[in-house]
C-alpha cells in the first residue's frame, strides 16, 4: 500500500471537506448510515472469519466481545451516526470574539486538525466511530485497526465509501491501512504513520497500554493520548451495601474488556464485614457468563482474604460449589495493584480511611475513570475534588465513561492525558482554532 499516495488523497480531501456545510456533511453520515444498513450481511459475513481466527489465535473471550459484530451491534452503530448528524457542527463556531482598541475585530474559530490517524485493536464499531467524528469536524481520516479484525474493517469501509459515494460526499476522505498478516513488516505501516511529519496532523492511539505506549513514545507526529483503564470503586463507610454491589457487578462483570470497568474494589474497614461476602457472592452468581467455574476471579489483600475465605452463604447448601467460589479467592500480589486485567478478575483490598483510598487510587490508576459509593456529601465531593482522574463518578457505574453516554453520539476514546483533550473525546477533540481578525487599514506603530 503506497501510503505516500494515499495521504495526499487524503490531504485533498480534508481541504475540500473543511469547506463542506453541515448540511452536507450530515447528508454524507446518512448516506453511510442506509450503506452500513444494507450490507449487514456481508460485514456479519466478515465478522464470522475474524471472531474464530481471533479464537484459535487465543484471544481471551472478553477481548472477543469486543471483536464480535452481530446486529445488536449494528443496530447500536446505526443510531450512533444517526446522533452524530444531529450534533451541532463544532466547524466555524466562535469561540471568542472581541475588539482591541485600535478597532481590530478579532475572533477565535474552530477549524479541522486536517488528517488524523487512528491506530486501534480489535473493535471494528470504532473503524465507524472514527470516520464519522473525523468527517463531521470536517478532517479525513486514515484507520488503521489490527489484524484480527480485518475482514470486518475491509467490509465496513466498503460500505462507508459506496454511502459516500450515492450521498454525493468526500469518497477520499477515508482510508484503511491493512496490517500485514505477519512477518517482520507487519507493523510497518505503523512506523511509518508515527514518523508522517507534515502528511498527518495527529494520531490517536485507542487500545491496550502496549499499544498506547509504543505510540506515545515514538511518534514524531503529535498524539492525543487515550488511556488504558485502571478504574477503581470504593465504597466509603457510609456506602449504600446493596447499592455498591450491583454498582460493582455491572462495572466489572458487563464488559470486562472494556477500558472504562473497573480493575479493583477499595472497602472501607467499617464495610468489610459486612460487604464483601455479599459481593462475593453477587459476582459468583456470573460464572455462566464469565465461563469461570466460581464467576469472578477476586485477588486479595491480606484483610479481604480473611474475610472471604468465609463459607459463601449462597452455596452454604451446595458444599461443592462453595468450594468452587472459595478457589476463587486468592492472595493479591503487588502487580495486582494498578493491573488492567481485561477479564472476569478483580483485585480487592481493605482501607482504613478516604485519604488512605484516594492516596492508593492516585498511586495506582491511569487518570481514566473512579468512583465512590457513599452517602456523605463531604466525601463525596472530596473524593471529586482530590482523585486524579478524566471522570470521577458518585454512587454510580464507571461503564458510563463513554461518548455515547456523556451525549456525544460517539467518541473516539478516552483521553487521560490533561492538554487539548481529556475524557471522552467528541467531535471538538479534532478541531483546533484559529484567529480571525478584520481591520480597515491598521497598521502597527
Amino acid at each position: 500500500m503506497d501510503l505516500d499516495a494515499v495521504c495526499a488523497e487524503l490531504r485533498e480531501a480534508s481541504r475540500r471537506l473543511a469547506l463542506s456545510s453541515s448540511e452536507r456533511k450530515n447528508a454524507a453520515l446518512l448516506g453511510v448510515m442506509r450503506a452500513l444498513d444494507a450490507s449487514r450481511a456481508e460485514i456479519i459475513s466478515a465478522n464470522a472469519i475474524d471472531v474464530p481466527r481471533a479464537r484459535a489465535a487465543g484471544m481471551k473471550e472478553s477481548l472477543v466481545d469486543r471483536l464480535l459484530i452481530n446486529d445488536k451491534v449494528l443496530d447500536g452503530i446505526l443510531e450512533s451516526l444517526r446522533s452524530l448528524a444531529a450534533q451541532t457542527d463544532p466547524v466555524g463556531e466562535v469561540v471568542a470574539g472581541w475588539k482591541v482598541p485600535n478597532g481590530l475585530e478579532i475572533r477565535q474559530v474552530r477549524v479541522p486538525l486536517g488528517v488524523a490517524a487512528v491506530i486501534y485493536e480489535s473493535r471494528p464499531n470504532v473503524t465507524v466511530d472514527a470516520f464519522a467524528l473525523a468527517y463531521k469536524s470536517g478532517n479525513a481520516v486514515l484507520l488503521r485497526g489490527s489484524s484480527s479484525a480485518l475482514e470486518s474493517n475491509r467490509a465496513i469501509v466498503k460500505a462507508i465509501k459506496r454511502g459516500l459515494a450515492e450521498s454525493g460526499g468526500e469518497t477520499n476522505a477515508v482510508a484503511l491501512a491493512e496490517p500485514a498478516s505477519s512477518g517482520a513488516d507487519s507493523h510497518a505501516d505503523v512506523d511509518w504513520i508515527l514518523n508522517a511529519v507534515g502528511k498527518i496532523d495527529v494520531v490517536l492511539p485507542r487500545g491496550g497500554s502496549s499499544l498506547i505506549k509504543r505510540v506515545v513514545e515514538t511518534a514524531r507526529v503529535p498524539v492525543i493520548e487515550t488511556g488504558s483503564g485502571v478504574c477503581h470503586l470504593y465504597l466509603d463507610s457510609s456506602g449504600d451495601l446493596s447499592m455498591a454491589a450491583n454498582i460493582a457487578c455491572n462495572a466489572k462483570v458487563q464488559r470486562p474488556g472494556a477500558c472504562n470497568a473497573i480493575e479493583c474494589l477499595l472497602v472501607h474497614r467499617d464495610r468489610a464485614e459486612a460487604f464483601l461476602p455479599a459481593v462475593r457472592d453477587a459476582l459468583a452468581a456470573f460464572e455462566p457468563k464469565t465461563g469461570r467455574t466460581g464467576g469472578v476471579e477476586l485477588r486479595c489483600d491480606a484483610r479481604s482474604l480473611a474475610i472471604l475465605r468465609g463459607e459463601p452463604k449462597a452455596a452454604s447448601a451446595n458444599p461443592a460449589a462453595a468450594a468452587n467460589i472459595a478457589a476463587n479467592v486468592i492472595p493479591a500480589t503487588e502487580a495486582d495493584w494498578g493491573m488492567e486485567f481485561l477479564d472476569y478478575v478483580l483485585a480487592v483490598k481493605v482501607v482504613d480511611s478516604l485519604d488512605e483510598a484516594i492516596d492508593f487510587i492516585n498511586r495506582h490508576n491511569t487518570s481514566h475513570s473512579e468512583t465512590i459509593v457513599t452517602e456523605s456529601r463531604e466525601n463525596a465531593r472530596a473524593f471529586q475534588a482530590r482523585v486524579d482522574a478524566a471522570c470521577v463518578y458518585v454512587n454510580a457505574s464507571t461503564r458510563f465513561t463513554d461518548g455515547g453516554e456523556f451525549g456525544m453520539g460517539a467518541e473516539l476514546g478516552i483521553s487521560t492525558q490533561k492538554l487539548h483533550a481529556r475524557g471522552p473525546m467528541g467531535l471538538t477533540a479534532l478541531t483546533t482554532t484559529k484567529y480571525l481578525i478584520d481591520g480597515e487599514g491598521q497598521v502597527r506603530p
